[in-house]
């Protein structure tokens, strides 16, 4: 079933489905603006709270490092453009920070496209993650409630091993690159016949046959 038929929570792996949308940035078209690139969509309960103005400041002062890995940033809220815009201006004015990435001014449509509306708040959004490839399928998704905070150096961590793992067909151990037992090490994908599971065991270092791992080259 296709996501704009099902409006609910997509699938890894989908296409976000193209929408055209009013942002802080002007009309932009998503994801095809994107195309060729990766971004990280996000969305927040409201503008003017707290734990959403912590994130968006962290976001913002991260977004060098994201755009490092030709990435964008896009946030939404089920808010209007100006109040975005008022928002953005007081954190510049008051925590001296600009927010230099568009914000998405929802009337609903794309939260409920991506499962975004939080059960029993209304029309708020949750604290939704959706990073997108450059061929605009989503490759990670991560829901928070409204009350915890977002940690943008895990969904930097995560565009960075999704990059790496697509370009050297390897997986990554938990906490990379600080994993307790391969330190920055990356694991190579299962054999798929008993002569490659003999194989890997002289060509890469492995606990077993079904667990080997290598540096990046």
């Amino acid at each position: 079933m296709e996501l704009e038929a099902r409006q609910g929570i997509p699938l890894l792996g989908e296409k976000v489905p193209e929408m055209e949308v009013q942002t802080t940035h002007g009309r932009m078209k998503i994801p095809n603006d994107f195309s060729g690139k990766w971004f990280v969509l996000f969305s927040h309960p409201a503008d003017f709270t707290p734990v959403c103005t912590t994130e968006f400041i962290a976001f913002e002062k991260m977004r060098g490092d994201f755009e490092k890995l030709d990435c964008a940033l896009i946030g939404l809220s089920i808010d209007q453009v100006f109040s975005h815009m008022k928002w953005t201006e007081w954190i510049k004015e008051n925590m001296n920070v600009e927010i230099g990435f568009p914000i998405i001014a929802d009337n609903g449509a794309v939260a409920s496209k991506l499962g975004m509306i939080h059960p029993g708040k209304a029309t708020n959004t949750v604290r939704a993650v959706f990073v997108v490839d450059p061929k605009g399928a989503i490759r990670l998704m991560l829901y928070y409630p409204q009350e915890i905070g977002r940690n943008m150096a895990e969904i930097l961590r995560a565009v960075k091993a999704l990059q790496i793992s697509d370009e050297n067909n390897v997986a990554m151990p938990a906490n990379w690159p600080n994993n307790d037992l391969l330190g920055d090490e990356v694991i190579i994908p299962p054999p798929t016949d008993e002569k490659a599971a003999k194989e890997r065991i002289s060509k890469y270092k492995c606990f077993d046959w079904w667990l080997c791992h290598k540096k990046l080259d």
